[in-house]
Protein backbone atom coordinates (compact mmCIF):
# COMPACT_ATOMS: atom_id res chain seq x y z
CA UNK A 1 0.00 0.00 0.00
CA UNK A 2 1.10 3.68 -0.14
CA UNK A 3 3.82 3.95 2.64
CA UNK A 4 4.05 -0.32 2.71
CA UNK A 5 6.14 -2.30 0.80
CA UNK A 6 9.63 -1.23 -0.89
CA UNK A 7 9.90 -1.37 -4.72
CA UNK A 8 13.82 0.24 -4.91
CA UNK A 9 13.87 1.70 -8.34
CA UNK A 10 16.88 3.96 -10.45
CA UNK A 11 15.46 7.32 -10.80
CA UNK A 12 15.14 8.61 -14.54
CA UNK A 13 12.46 8.79 -16.99
CA UNK A 14 13.52 5.36 -18.60
CA UNK A 15 13.23 3.52 -14.59
CA UNK A 16 13.28 -0.02 -14.43
CA UNK A 17 11.84 -1.10 -11.13
CA UNK A 18 13.87 -4.17 -9.36
CA UNK A 19 11.80 -5.73 -6.32
CA UNK A 20 13.53 -5.81 -3.05
CA UNK A 21 12.13 -9.60 -2.01
CA UNK A 22 14.54 -9.80 1.02
CA UNK A 23 13.77 -6.18 2.76
CA UNK A 24 14.48 -6.50 6.59
CA UNK A 25 16.02 -4.40 9.35
CA UNK A 26 19.34 -6.27 8.47
CA UNK A 27 19.00 -6.73 4.75
CA UNK A 28 18.57 -2.97 3.31
CA UNK A 29 20.59 -2.65 -0.08
CA UNK A 30 23.20 0.20 -0.33
CA UNK A 31 20.55 1.42 -3.28
CA UNK A 32 17.69 2.32 -1.23
CA UNK A 33 20.06 5.20 1.00
CA UNK A 34 19.51 8.08 -1.70
CA UNK A 35 21.77 11.44 -1.36
CA UNK A 36 19.55 13.96 -0.29
CA UNK A 37 20.16 16.08 -3.77
CA UNK A 38 18.58 13.07 -5.31
CA UNK A 39 15.66 13.60 -3.09
CA UNK A 40 13.88 16.26 -5.54
CA UNK A 41 10.10 16.35 -7.13
CA UNK A 42 8.42 19.45 -8.43
CA UNK A 43 5.42 20.39 -7.54
CA UNK A 44 2.84 19.78 -10.98
CA UNK A 45 -1.11 19.60 -11.01
CA UNK A 46 -3.09 16.53 -9.60
CA UNK A 47 -6.53 15.65 -10.51
CA UNK A 48 -9.62 16.42 -8.15
CA UNK A 49 -12.19 13.76 -8.45
CA UNK A 50 -15.71 14.93 -7.02
CA UNK A 51 -17.09 11.82 -5.40
CA UNK A 52 -20.67 13.67 -4.59
CA UNK A 53 -20.87 14.23 -8.42
CA UNK A 54 -19.92 10.95 -8.96
CA UNK A 55 -23.50 9.56 -7.40
CA UNK A 56 -25.57 12.75 -8.59
CA UNK A 57 -28.94 12.31 -9.50
CA UNK A 58 -28.39 14.39 -12.68
CA UNK A 59 -27.28 12.43 -15.31
CA UNK A 60 -25.15 15.10 -16.85
CA UNK A 61 -23.19 16.06 -13.78
CA UNK A 62 -22.34 12.21 -13.61
CA UNK A 63 -21.49 11.93 -17.01
CA UNK A 64 -18.87 14.98 -16.25
CA UNK A 65 -17.86 13.54 -13.22
CA UNK A 66 -17.15 9.94 -14.54
CA UNK A 67 -15.24 11.48 -17.37
CA UNK A 68 -13.11 13.77 -15.24
CA UNK A 69 -12.36 10.29 -12.97
CA UNK A 70 -11.61 8.23 -16.39
CA UNK A 71 -8.71 11.14 -17.50
CA UNK A 72 -7.34 10.84 -13.57
CA UNK A 73 -7.18 7.23 -13.81
CA UNK A 74 -5.70 6.95 -17.40
CA UNK A 75 -3.41 10.05 -17.78
CA UNK A 76 -2.53 10.43 -13.58
CA UNK A 77 -3.26 7.15 -11.91
CA UNK A 78 -3.71 9.15 -9.08
CA UNK A 79 -6.30 11.91 -7.58
CA UNK A 80 -7.35 13.74 -4.86
CA UNK A 81 -11.08 12.72 -3.85
CA UNK A 82 -13.10 15.12 -2.08
CA UNK A 83 -16.77 15.86 -1.51
CA UNK A 84 -16.51 12.22 0.03
CA UNK A 85 -18.96 12.50 2.36
CA UNK A 86 -16.46 11.43 5.38
CA UNK A 87 -16.86 14.25 8.33
CA UNK A 88 -13.78 16.28 9.54
CA UNK A 89 -14.60 14.49 12.83
CA UNK A 90 -13.89 11.85 11.97
CA UNK A 91 -10.80 12.33 10.43
CA UNK A 92 -9.57 14.27 13.54
CA UNK A 93 -10.69 11.33 15.52
CA UNK A 94 -8.74 9.18 13.56
CA UNK A 95 -5.81 11.40 13.30
CA UNK A 96 -5.73 11.77 17.93
CA UNK A 97 -5.94 8.09 18.09
CA UNK A 98 -2.86 7.51 16.04
CA UNK A 99 -0.84 10.33 17.71
CA UNK A 100 -2.21 8.91 21.58
CA UNK A 101 -1.28 5.08 20.15
CA UNK A 102 2.29 6.41 19.13
CA UNK A 103 3.08 8.12 22.36
CA UNK A 104 6.66 7.74 22.76
CA UNK A 105 6.82 6.83 26.31
CA UNK A 106 4.67 3.74 25.45
CA UNK A 107 7.23 2.41 22.94
CA UNK A 108 7.38 -1.09 25.11
CA UNK A 109 3.97 -1.79 25.52
CA UNK A 110 3.64 -1.57 21.68
CA UNK A 111 6.08 -4.20 21.46
CA UNK A 112 3.29 -6.92 22.10
CA UNK A 113 2.16 -6.25 18.61
CA UNK A 114 5.43 -7.16 17.03
CA UNK A 115 5.83 -9.50 14.47
CA UNK A 116 5.55 -13.30 16.08
CA UNK A 117 3.75 -15.23 12.89
CA UNK A 118 2.20 -14.24 9.44
CA UNK A 119 -1.30 -14.30 10.10
CA UNK A 120 -1.15 -11.98 12.70
CA UNK A 121 -3.53 -9.49 11.63
CA UNK A 122 -2.32 -6.54 13.83
CA UNK A 123 1.04 -5.39 13.34
CA UNK A 124 4.04 -2.58 14.81
CA UNK A 125 6.95 -1.99 13.87
CA UNK A 126 9.78 0.67 14.57
CA UNK A 127 12.18 1.51 11.60
CA UNK A 128 15.14 3.75 11.67
CA UNK A 129 17.15 2.95 9.06
CA UNK A 130 19.16 4.71 6.18
CA UNK A 131 16.17 2.90 3.96
CA UNK A 132 13.42 3.49 5.85
CA UNK A 133 12.43 5.89 8.78
CA UNK A 134 8.99 5.21 10.14
CA UNK A 135 6.81 3.94 12.97
CA UNK A 136 3.80 1.92 12.55
CA UNK A 137 0.97 0.05 12.95
CA UNK A 138 -0.68 -2.32 10.14
CA UNK A 139 -3.87 -3.80 10.64
CA UNK A 140 -6.62 -6.44 8.23
CA UNK A 141 -9.56 -3.90 8.76
CA UNK A 142 -11.43 -6.10 6.14
CA UNK A 143 -13.28 -8.81 6.13
CA UNK A 144 -12.62 -8.90 9.51
CA UNK A 145 -11.90 -5.66 11.64
CA UNK A 146 -9.00 -5.55 13.88
CA UNK A 147 -7.25 -2.78 16.29
CA UNK A 148 -5.30 -2.48 19.74
CA UNK A 149 -8.36 -1.48 22.23
CA UNK A 150 -5.85 0.82 23.83
CA UNK A 151 -5.69 4.19 23.84
CA UNK A 152 -9.43 4.78 24.96
CA UNK A 153 -11.51 5.50 21.91
CA UNK A 154 -8.70 4.57 19.03
CA UNK A 155 -10.28 1.06 18.21
CA UNK A 156 -13.89 2.81 17.92
CA UNK A 157 -12.49 5.97 15.63
CA UNK A 158 -10.48 3.65 13.86
CA UNK A 159 -13.19 1.31 12.75
CA UNK A 160 -15.69 4.53 11.92
CA UNK A 161 -12.90 5.63 9.33
CA UNK A 162 -13.01 2.55 8.21
CA UNK A 163 -17.07 1.71 7.73
CA UNK A 164 -17.47 5.20 5.97
CA UNK A 165 -14.04 4.75 4.02
CA UNK A 166 -15.13 0.93 2.12
CA UNK A 167 -18.64 2.94 1.55
CA UNK A 168 -16.32 5.24 -0.75
CA UNK A 169 -14.31 2.07 -2.59
CA UNK A 170 -17.43 0.97 -3.23
CA UNK A 171 -18.85 3.91 -4.62
CA UNK A 172 -15.69 4.52 -6.40
CA UNK A 173 -15.38 0.74 -7.85
CA UNK A 174 -19.22 1.12 -9.56
CA UNK A 175 -18.10 4.81 -11.06
CA UNK A 176 -14.51 3.00 -12.46
CA UNK A 177 -16.20 0.13 -14.24
CA UNK A 178 -18.44 2.69 -15.94
CA UNK A 179 -15.14 4.49 -16.89
CA UNK A 180 -14.37 1.19 -18.28
CA UNK A 181 -17.54 1.01 -20.38
CA UNK A 182 -18.75 -2.01 -18.18
CA UNK A 183 -21.53 -2.32 -16.19
CA UNK A 184 -21.61 -1.00 -13.30
CA UNK A 185 -21.03 -3.74 -10.56
CA UNK A 186 -18.60 -5.27 -12.70
CA UNK A 187 -15.67 -4.55 -10.48
CA UNK A 188 -17.22 -4.92 -7.16
CA UNK A 189 -17.70 -8.76 -9.05
CA UNK A 190 -14.95 -9.96 -10.40
CA UNK A 191 -12.72 -8.61 -7.28
CA UNK A 192 -15.34 -9.97 -4.47
CA UNK A 193 -15.03 -6.72 -2.83
CA UNK A 194 -17.64 -7.80 -0.23
CA UNK A 195 -15.52 -10.17 1.07
CA UNK A 196 -12.13 -7.57 -0.31
CA UNK A 197 -8.96 -7.93 1.92
CA UNK A 198 -8.32 -4.74 3.48
CA UNK A 199 -4.53 -3.57 5.36
CA UNK A 200 -4.03 -0.55 6.71
CA UNK A 201 -0.97 0.89 7.51
CA UNK A 202 -0.88 4.12 10.00
CA UNK A 203 2.59 5.58 9.96
CA UNK A 204 4.61 7.98 12.27
CA UNK A 205 6.91 10.19 10.22
CA UNK A 206 10.03 10.14 11.81
CA UNK A 207 9.48 7.35 14.49
CA UNK A 208 9.58 9.52 17.18
CA UNK A 209 12.65 11.80 15.82
CA UNK A 210 14.60 8.77 16.03
CA UNK A 211 15.14 9.05 11.85
CA UNK A 212 18.85 8.09 10.52
CA UNK A 213 17.79 9.33 6.81
CA UNK A 214 15.95 11.08 4.64
CA UNK A 215 14.02 8.30 3.35
CA UNK A 216 10.39 7.17 5.09
CA UNK A 217 9.71 4.63 2.63
CA UNK A 218 11.36 4.01 -0.62
CA UNK A 219 10.25 3.79 -3.84
CA UNK A 220 7.48 0.91 -4.37
CA UNK A 221 4.13 0.05 -6.32
CA UNK A 222 1.16 -1.36 -3.72
CA UNK A 223 -1.12 -4.60 -4.69
CA UNK A 224 -4.76 -3.92 -5.16
CA UNK A 225 -7.44 -2.34 -6.25
CA UNK A 226 -6.83 1.26 -4.63
CA UNK A 227 -4.65 2.37 -2.10
CA UNK A 228 -6.54 5.56 -0.50
CA UNK A 229 -4.07 7.81 1.81
CA UNK A 230 -4.81 10.79 4.04
CA UNK A 231 -2.40 12.74 6.43
CA UNK A 232 -2.74 15.23 9.11
CA UNK A 233 0.54 17.59 7.43
CA UNK A 234 0.81 18.10 3.35
CA UNK A 235 4.21 17.18 3.02
CA UNK A 236 6.15 13.84 2.37
CA UNK A 237 4.45 11.84 -0.39
CA UNK A 238 6.33 11.45 -4.15
CA UNK A 239 4.64 9.98 -7.21
CA UNK A 240 6.96 8.98 -10.41
CA UNK A 241 4.33 9.78 -13.11
CA UNK A 242 3.93 8.65 -16.11
CA UNK A 243 6.29 11.32 -17.78
CA UNK A 244 8.99 9.41 -15.57
CA UNK A 245 9.07 12.62 -13.05
CA UNK A 246 8.76 12.85 -9.24
CA UNK A 247 5.59 15.08 -8.12
CA UNK A 248 5.53 16.30 -4.49
CA UNK A 249 1.80 14.80 -3.81
CA UNK A 250 0.62 17.92 -1.84
CA UNK A 251 -2.77 16.40 -0.26
CA UNK A 252 -5.12 19.28 1.34
CA UNK A 253 -6.02 18.03 5.52
CA UNK A 254 -9.26 15.97 5.01
CA UNK A 255 -8.96 15.11 1.48
CA UNK A 256 -8.42 11.37 0.54
CA UNK A 257 -5.53 11.05 -1.81
CA UNK A 258 -6.34 7.80 -4.22
CA UNK A 259 -4.09 5.46 -6.19
CA UNK A 260 -4.46 2.80 -8.52
CA UNK A 261 -3.13 -0.26 -6.81
CA UNK A 262 -1.25 -3.03 -9.38
CA UNK A 263 -4.43 -5.53 -9.25
CA UNK A 264 -6.66 -2.82 -11.08
CA UNK A 265 -3.35 -2.72 -13.70
CA UNK A 266 -3.79 -6.24 -14.15
CA UNK A 267 -7.38 -6.94 -14.75
CA UNK A 268 -7.88 -3.37 -17.20
CA UNK A 269 -4.88 -5.37 -19.00
CA UNK A 270 -2.79 -2.05 -18.89
CA UNK A 271 -5.01 0.82 -19.73
CA UNK A 272 -4.82 1.58 -15.97
CA UNK A 273 -1.27 1.51 -14.01
CA UNK A 274 -0.25 1.71 -10.22
CA UNK A 275 2.61 4.03 -9.78
CA UNK A 276 5.68 3.80 -8.47
CA UNK A 277 5.83 6.34 -5.03
CA UNK A 278 8.39 7.30 -2.23
CA UNK A 279 7.48 9.02 1.33
CA UNK A 280 10.68 11.62 2.17
CA UNK A 281 11.30 13.49 5.12
CA UNK A 282 11.19 17.21 5.60
CA UNK A 283 15.19 17.49 7.26
CA UNK A 284 13.52 15.22 10.43
CA UNK A 285 11.34 18.64 12.07
CA UNK A 286 8.18 17.62 10.76
CA UNK A 287 6.23 15.10 12.76
CA UNK A 288 3.42 13.51 10.26
CA UNK A 289 1.07 10.97 10.52
CA UNK A 290 -0.66 9.06 7.61
CA UNK A 291 -2.96 6.55 7.07
CA UNK A 292 -2.75 4.34 3.87
CA UNK A 293 -4.69 1.77 3.09
CA UNK A 294 -5.00 -1.64 0.63
CA UNK A 295 -8.17 -2.15 -0.84
CA UNK A 296 -7.61 -5.35 -2.40
CA UNK A 297 -9.51 -8.45 -3.76
CA UNK A 298 -10.69 -11.26 -1.74
CA UNK A 299 -7.77 -13.26 -0.83
CA UNK A 300 -8.99 -16.16 -3.21
CA UNK A 301 -9.80 -14.36 -6.31
CA UNK A 302 -7.97 -15.12 -9.13
CA UNK A 303 -6.98 -11.87 -11.17
CA UNK A 304 -5.76 -11.67 -14.67
CA UNK A 305 -6.69 -9.61 -17.43
CA UNK A 306 -10.46 -9.44 -17.98
CA UNK A 307 -11.71 -10.43 -21.73
CA UNK A 308 -12.91 -6.92 -22.32
CA UNK A 309 -9.56 -5.74 -22.53
CA UNK A 310 -8.18 -8.96 -24.80
CA UNK A 311 -8.46 -9.10 -28.25
CA UNK A 312 -6.12 -9.64 -31.18
CA UNK A 313 -4.35 -6.19 -30.60
CA UNK A 314 -3.87 -6.62 -27.10
CA UNK A 315 -2.94 -9.84 -25.82
CA UNK A 316 -2.96 -10.39 -22.50
CA UNK A 317 0.31 -8.52 -20.38
CA UNK A 318 -0.07 -10.40 -17.24
CA UNK A 319 -0.21 -13.27 -15.68
CA UNK A 320 -3.14 -14.28 -13.62
CA UNK A 321 -2.88 -15.63 -9.66
CA UNK A 322 -4.80 -15.67 -6.68
CA UNK A 323 -4.55 -12.29 -4.53
CA UNK A 324 -2.72 -14.63 -1.77
CA UNK A 325 -0.64 -16.10 -4.12
CA UNK A 326 0.41 -12.47 -4.98
CA UNK A 327 0.73 -10.94 -1.77
CA UNK A 328 3.13 -14.05 -0.97
CA UNK A 329 5.22 -14.32 -3.67
CA UNK A 330 7.79 -11.80 -2.98
CA UNK A 331 8.71 -13.35 0.72
CA UNK A 332 6.09 -11.57 2.10
CA UNK A 333 2.58 -12.51 3.50
CA UNK A 334 -0.61 -11.16 3.70
CA UNK A 335 0.17 -8.06 6.16
CA UNK A 336 3.78 -7.56 4.51
CA UNK A 337 2.92 -7.18 1.59
CA UNK A 338 5.61 -6.90 -1.24
CA UNK A 339 4.35 -5.80 -4.97
CA UNK A 340 4.89 -9.18 -7.10
CA UNK A 341 3.36 -6.85 -10.46
CA UNK A 342 6.93 -7.26 -12.45
CA UNK A 343 7.04 -10.68 -11.94
CA UNK A 344 3.38 -11.17 -13.32
CA UNK A 345 3.94 -8.99 -16.74
CA UNK A 346 4.21 -10.95 -19.50
CA UNK A 347 6.83 -10.41 -21.77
Amino acid sequence: MAETSPLLVVEGPNYKPTINTNYSKDSIPITSTFPTDKITAVDDKIPTVDYFMLLSDDPDERSLAIKSLSRACEDYGFFHLVNHGVPDSIFEGVFKGISDFFDPDEVEDRKQYEKKHPTDRIRWGLRSYPGENREYLKVVVHPQFHCPPKPVGFSEAMEEYFKRLREVVHGLAKALSKTLGLEEGYIEKAFNLESGFDVSAMNLYPPNFRSKGSVGVPDHTDPGLFVSLICDVNSGLQILSHKGNWINANIPRNTIFMQIGDHLEILSNGKYKSHVHRVVLEKNKVKRISVATLHGPSLDTFVSPAIEFVDKSHRPAYRGMTYKQSLEANGGDEIDVQSNIEHLRLA
